[in-house]
């Protein structure tokens, strides 16, 4: 598919900082995942990773405690030293082993699709559970690209507007959904609690 240069689209990717869809990812959050390829038989270790929707750098973070390498870039600038860079609408991407992110929630099919075809194993991105409905999205992602796996997270992940913290409470419901090359058909598993096991008082530094 070619990229979509319509300019509704391209001028979402350019708003104001505080029109941006800023929600920091507890690392702990992003552990699970990491946890979970790892029972599951995958080595990561030597693996690379691409976080291509970076924030401040929660998910990278842990990314790097698991991978062998993570490079990062946000379309806007946080402050934490990433590469500004547009994901959607870059030169050519080298092609890396794994791309996980959290993308902006309009614009998570198309980070979906562009992880497809710059991910060489598999990539996986955190959404909200709502995601995986509606007949427009079925039509155009699922019934095409179906995920792998869809991970269910039991206990709640708290995600604040603009910055990350340790409190708080959400009536949101948050799942991995992931594409693994020559996985299917779609398998649903549940992430079983374990904030408390994973999660790190520096993570809120």
């Amino acid at each position: 598919m070619g990229q979509n240069t319509s300019s509704a689209v391209m001028q979402q990717r350019s708003e104001a900082h505080d029109s941006l869809d800023d929600f920091p990812t507890p690392p702990w959050a992003t552990r699970a995942l990491c946890e979970w390829l790892i029972m599951n038989d995958h080595d990561i270790s030597h693996m690379t990773c691409r976080e291509p929707a970076a924030n401040r750098g929660h998910m990278v973070k842990p990314l790097r405690e698991y991978f062998g390498s993570v490079e990062a870039s946000d379309v806007h600038d946080y402050g934490a030293g990433f590469p500004v860079a547009d994901y959607l609408y870059p030169s050519p991407l080298d092609r890396v082993d794994w791309t996980i992110t959290n993308p902006p929630f309009r614009l998570a099919e198309e980070f979906i699709r562009r992880a497809g075809k710059t991910s060489t194993i598999g990539f996986a991105m955190i959404v909200r559970s709502a995601f995986l409905e509606g007949q427009g999205r079925f039509a155009r992602l699922f019934s095409v690209n179906p995920p792998s796996f869809v991970l269910q997270f039991t206990e709640r992940v708290v995600m604040h507007k603009g910055r990350l913290a340790p409190e708080g409470s959400t009536a949101t419901a948050y799942c991995w959904l992931m594409w693994i090359d020559g996985e299917y058909p779609t398998k649903l598993d549940w992430i079983t609690p374990c904030r408390k096991r994973l999660e790190r008082a520096k993570d809120y530094e």
